[in-house]
């Protein structure tokens, strides 16, 4: 199955919770699961029914998904790569996701969502140590420096994105100097870390089953 394209806020409204996909409009009264905080379709109104138990790990695991933005398949080929290495999965796995490029663009406040950060590094406006990286998946390590390159220095949304951030704090995990648009990936993210609204045990035990 190709990437969804169509409109995310529509998403947020199925999972029943912010899912941030939307950049400034998800902190605005536009958002729409504060306009309508019901399930999209002609039947999002009515009395859910209780879900099983399958049910509740499957919409734990498309919210995950959905907040990363990446397919099925790299999702499923992730949570195999943490399954395997030493720790606890849930953790591990999170650490994965948290490691994209792309997620580290959008929580250094240089994208204002983690699409518009996809694009950044596919159109080549962000480095990693001084090189240019056009892959979205690329597994940045402890002690990378992310950098937005020369060029896209001079564009608009990302200078924008930029100086709204510097209102925000970045995660502990990570430093990020607005004015050379210039950031560190300073060491993985421990769990308490990231206020993310998931159960990842229940994504593990979709899998497991």
């Amino acid at each position: 199955m190709g990437r969804y394209i169509g409109p995310v806020c529509r998403l947020c409204r199925r999972e029943g919770v912010k899912l941030y996909l939307k950049g400034d409009r998800c902190y605005s009264p536009k958002c729409a699961i504060e306009r309508r905080p019901y399930a999209p379709g002609q039947h999002g109104q009515r009395r859910a029914r209780r879900p099983s138990d399958y049910a509740v790990r499957l919409r734990e695991k498309q919210k995950m998904r959905r907040i990363y933005g990446i397919s099925e398949k790299q999702f499923r080929n992730l949570f195999a790569e943490a399954s395997k290495k030493k720790g606890v999965t849930g953790t591990v796995f999170l650490r994965l996701l948290e490691s994209r490029l792309d997620n580290v663009v959008y929580r250094l406040g240089i994208a204002a969502s983690r699409k518009q950060g996809r694009q950044l590094v596919r159109h080549g406006h962000i480095s990693v140590n001084g090189r240019k990286v056009t892959i979205p998946s690329y597994r940045v390590r402890p002690g990378d420096v992310v950098a937005v390159t020369e060029t896209g220095r001079k564009i608009g949304a990302i200078q924008a994105n930029v100086e709204a951030a510097k209102g925000r704090k970045v995660g502990p995990w990570l430093e990020f100097d607005p004015e050379k648009m210039t950031g560190k990936f300073m060491r993985l993210p421990e769990r308490e870390d990231l206020a993310l609204p998931v159960n990842e045990q229940l994504v593990i035990e979709y899998y497991s089953r």
